[in-house]
């Protein structure tokens, strides 16, 4: 015979798997806000100063099997941030090409992340159809941190740095 609170807590547990994946989360699925936002002027003092109040994802972060894209989006994040910093520890020869080595790393980075989604059997994500412009649109559309603000109380682990970012001063 099942207990009542055994069975109420199994119908708990199944509402709210269900309405996490209607909402489009499974509650095993890790968080990583993704897609990053396009550096402006606006959000360019935070992507410097701030990066290391923002998440890092390690390979430790995510379960040993499955969550493959969430891997790839963590990573193309951590490749993010690692070529941020070397934007703004001086790699942009001078302050007015801060911002412009920024969006270079935020497109490199992407682009790397949708050469790796589409090198998987699964589809890729849906920005990665895109291409030019409408690409770089719609990774900068419905973004889950646009100011690029730091979580409190959050200090980054300490990851190695990202080979494979070439910034290019005569493309400002």
């Amino acid at each position: 015979m099942t207990s009542l609170g055994g069975l109420t807590g199994f119908w708990v547990i199944a509402m709210l798997t269900r309405y996490g994946e209607a909402q489009g989360h499974s509650l095993n699925e890790p968080d990583v806000p993704f897609p990053p936002a396009s550096p402006t002027v606006q959000n360019l003092a935070a992507i410097c100063h701030q990066g290391q109040g923002r998440p890092r994802y390690p390979a430790s972060f995510f379960p040993v099997s499955g969550a493959s894209h969430f891997r790839r989006c963590g990573n193309a994040i951590n490749r993010l941030e690692s070529w941020y910093s070397l934007c703004c520890s001086g790699h942009a020869a001078q302050q007015s090409q801060l911002l412009c080595c920024a969006q270079q790393a935020w497109k490199q980075a992407l682009s790397k992340f949708c050469a790796e989604e589409y090198s998987t059997m699964t589809l890729p994500y849906e920005c990665c159809e895109d291409r030019g412009d409408a690409r770089w649109k719609c990774f900068d559309s419905e973004l889950p941190n646009p100011n690029y603000s730091s979580t409190p109380g959050y200090t980054a682990p300490e990851l190695p740095a990202e080979p494979g970012f070439t910034f290019d001063s005569n493309a400002c």
